[in-house]
């Protein structure tokens, strides 16, 4: 049996090794090309892995394996704990119960219909079907790389879901403001915020539409889509039961209920932040280490990813991540006159 001594010995150069390249797609993302287009240190990260990936395919060192792994399995557990600082129970109360039976509508739905598409429709695997209606639901490529672990995806699965994640949730953040300035869209500039963070993808590119109006557009739209993002621990439990459901009972818990727990702690933490008890400058750089630690998990998926395995699935993915883009704006546009009405 291998020592903890050896495991650290044989886990820390893969590890390292992830560190820099996550270092390297922080500093890169500070670029004003990659700001302006909003891409975040995630997106990068998993875009050098997969170009360093496939570009030296097999003289990757076979000793960076266990350090890659780690840091896409361990290392994304402890970042979606700590996704919890950015997130207050105040905050979720701000919005409103309109606000709040929108989200958990918006979100129930999206994956309800994405998991149906996917698999029925489109002839997706379950697991890709699962993160990329995940991703568009709740909070794009953090919900997908927090579902990951319950379906047991393979890098190349996760990778091409981010990649619908990145693709469409760039495309909202021209579409919306777009629309709203040339009149389509019916609202006041506070609903609209709230359309923008109950239906975009990722949470930078709702902050960029929404800023793109007006600070108040911005601030609601930031506090409407934190709120979907606190829907990630119960949208995780009940994926773990969705995915195990049926299986023998030692494959699971004992009431036949999967529980994330990193999911649970990921709730704790925010209701610890919200009585606010550390200093706003602790949680900013704890918020800043979790932006790290999510990079590094992104940059190992992407060293696990081999292009030639998207093979038959990349246009199926593609279409099926069509179809939940074209729901999002069109029933959450719906759903939020339902809920929240015009505002004008």
């Amino acid at each position: 049996m291998s020592s903890p001594s050896y495991a650290l010995r044989d886990t820390m150069p893969g590890v390292v090794v992830v560190a820099i390249l996550a270092s390297f797609s922080t500093w890169a993302a500070e670029w004003s090309a990659l700001q302006s287009l909003r891409v975040s240190p995630l997106i990068v990260g998993i875009l050098l892995g997969v170009a360093l990936a496939n570009l030296a395919g097999s003289r990757l060192p076979a000793g960076w394996t266990l350090g890659i792994t780690f840091s896409a399995k361990k290392l994304l557990k402890l970042a979606i704990i700590l996704y919890g600082f950015r997130i207050t129970f105040t905050e979720i109360a701000a919005v409103g119960w309109g606000g709040l039976l929108l989200d958990a509508t918006v979100v129930a739905l999206t994956l309800v219909f994405g998991i149906y598409a996917g698999v029925r429709w489109l002839g997706v695997d379950r697991e890709t079907s699962i993160m990329t209606a995940s991703g568009a639901a709740i909070c794009g490529a953090a919900a997908i790389v927090a579902t990951a672990p319950i379906v047991k995806a393979e890098s190349h699965q996760t990778s091409i879901a981010v990649a619908t994640v990145l693709t469409f949730g760039t495309v909202a953040m021209f579409l919306y403001p777009l629309a709203y300035r040339t009149g389509l869209i019916p609202m006041s500039e506070d609903v609209f915020g709230v359309y923008i963070g109950a239906s975009i993808h990722n949470v930078g590119h709702a902050v960029a539409a929404a800023g793109a109006i007006s600070s108040e557009t911005a601030a609601t739209a930031v506090i409407v889509k934190m709120t979907r993002v606190m829907m990630l621990a119960p949208a995780l439990i009940v994926l773990g039961w969705f995915v195990h459901r049926g299986r023998p009972d030692d494959e699971r818990t004992g009431t036949g209920l999967v529980i994330p727990w990193f999911a649970v702690a990921f709730v704790g933490v925010a209701a610890f932040n919200t009585f606010d008890l550390l200093p706003r400058t602790v949680v900013q750089a704890l918020v800043t280490l979790d932006t790290f630690l999510l990079t590094m998990a992104m940059t190992a998926l992407g060293l696990g990813t081999v292009l030639s395995k998207f093979k038959g699935m990349g246009w199926r993915v593609l279409k099926l991540a069509t179809l939940l883009a074209v729901w999002l704006i069109v029933g959450g546009f719906v759903l939020t006159l339902l809920f929240m009405g015009t505002g004008q």
